[in-house]
């Protein structure tokens, strides 16, 4: 079961709404800008009181938000006692008696801490002193179609130390959690506004300049520019839940908050690609294997045999008379990479064979075309389309027990693809590439309104 189907009791259900309060009504749609530098995606929120804007990498496999606290300043800051209904909500991490120092946002006595994690540089916390504990402050997403703020007063989030910023974009302070759990931002947005759908979607944009988009609170419509509503564009499939996640403790599982979805083969320019299709199952003692979705992954990974067949069967294809390409000398991380003056041009991207992702069912496919799946990569005398696809290894560790999926879908390949998250009938919508609709994610129509 995952920590989103799990029941609330009434008691914290009033409390949340008792410490909520709002400025604008959901939908609310939020810009996503693309870090090159990093291959990141942030999301500008407003913390504290007064609010002070505040970036945060974007990670669909976060439980909870966390921010560095080394500078917090607030006036309406405060910590979740120990034996708060809301620190149930939260899991059973640890409590802090008593601080070695004065209290500030990182330290409170007989107050709930937690462990954040930094999913580009993982923390080492025998080098990163102090504790992080769990706050509640007020936090705000900017409705730009609206011009005003959808604020929660008492959002929940965990406090964490300068050190945890380590590989982060430059000026990103923190993390937005968008995960499956009870107090991710989509969650939390929901317990506000409750008449409106638990549902999220995502349009990651490649783009320098022009940032993507979230929508939360609706189910559609997604109006791109040139008129184009994409919420009727998408295929869905089931959001399947990994009851291993990597915080779990070998006597006690804990859900993971990643999205998985059923992939049950890969086929390339039609043909099907021969997999160890246990690998793609989510194993039931274990937790690992499977197919989850990730932004804070800048490439697919595969599991190495996955990787190892699905590259032959590319380049089978590639070197095929329908293409004619042949390759060259690679750029890490990547092993297959071809002249970029050889490769012809479309709509959809570089002329190359076409990845079908088969879900759930025969006719349900994530399409993949050269757009998202070959890297242009240039510098100096180089000039080359890559695949855009890395070897993950064996199903490496995730924890000290717990390892990882067999497929990562990262954010190169969600680029330019509709993504809807909806947690209520836990379903993904996907649309595969918006380019085949004449329109790009960069193109949603901001309002020209100011917070």
């Amino acid at each position: 079961m995952s920590p989103t189907d799990l029941a609330v009791p009434l008691l914290i259900i009033f409390l949340y709404r008792s410490f909520i309060s709002s400025q604008a009504a959901l939908p609310l749609q939020t810009p996503i800008q693309k870090d090159h530098s990093t291959s990141q995606y942030v999301i500008t929120a407003y913390l504290k009181t007064p609010l002070k804007l505040t970036k945060l990498l974007l990670d669909l496999g976060a439980t909870y938000t966390w921010v560095n606290c080394d500078d917090y300043t607030s006036s309406t800051y405060r910590h979740v006692p120990c034996n708060s209904s809301i620190a149930n909500l939260l899991g059973a991490y640890a409590c802090l008696d008593l601080c070695d120092g004065a209290p500030s946002p990182n330290c409170g006595n007989n107050s709930f801490i937690l462990f954040p994690d930094n999913p580009i540089k993982p923390v080492d916390y025998k080098k990163v002193n102090g504790v992080n504990t769990a706050i509640i402050d007020s936090f705000a997403l900017s409705s730009t179609t609206q011009g005003s703020l959808a604020l929660i007063n008492s959002f929940i989030f965990s406090c964490a130390r300068t050190g945890f910023l380590k590989g982060l974009a430059k000026g990103v302070s923190g993390q937005a959690a968008l995960g499956r759990s009870n107090v991710s931002i989509p969650v939390q947005l929901n317990k506000l506004y409750t008449s409106y759908p638990n549902c999220f979607a995502i349009c990651l944009s490649g783009s320098k300049s022009q940032p993507g988009v979230a929508h939360f609170g609706s189910r559609g419509p997604y109006n791109f520019l040139p008129g184009i509503d994409l919420s009727k564009s998408l295929l869905y499939t089931p959001l399947i839940s990994n009851p291993f996640g990597k915080d779990s403790d070998p006597d006690k599982p804990r859900a993971s908050p990643d999205y998985y979805i059923g992939l049950s083969s890969i086929k390339v320019n039609g043909k099907m690609v021969a997999l160890n299709k246990s690998l793609l199952a989510i194993d039931g003692e274990t937790g690992s294997g499977g197919t989850k979705i990730s932004t804070v992954v800048p490439y697919t990974k595969l599991q190495s045999s996955i990787y190892k067949t699905f590259m032959t069967a590319f380049l089978k294809e590639a070197v095929s008379s329908a293409f004619n390409l042949t390759t060259t000398k690679p750029v890490k991380p990547f092993r297959v990479c071809y002249p970029a003056s050889a490769v012809k041009s479309t709509q959809m991207g570089p002329a190359v064979p076409i990845i079908d992702l088969v879900l759930d069912r025969q006719e349900v496919v994530w399409k993949i075309f050269g757009s998202n799946s070959m890297v242009r990569i240039t510098k100096k005398s180089v000039d080359l389309w890559c695949l855009g696809f890395v070897d993950g290894g064996v199903n490496p560790m995730v924890s000290s027990w717990i390892r990882g999926p067999s497929v990562v879908i990262g954010g190169y390949q969600l680029e330019d693809n509709m993504l809807q998250f909806d947690l209520q009938w836990k379903k993904l919508g996907f649309s595969s590439s918006i380019l085949s609709r004449g329109t790009n994610c960069a193109n949603f129509k901001f309002s020209t309104k100011h917070v």
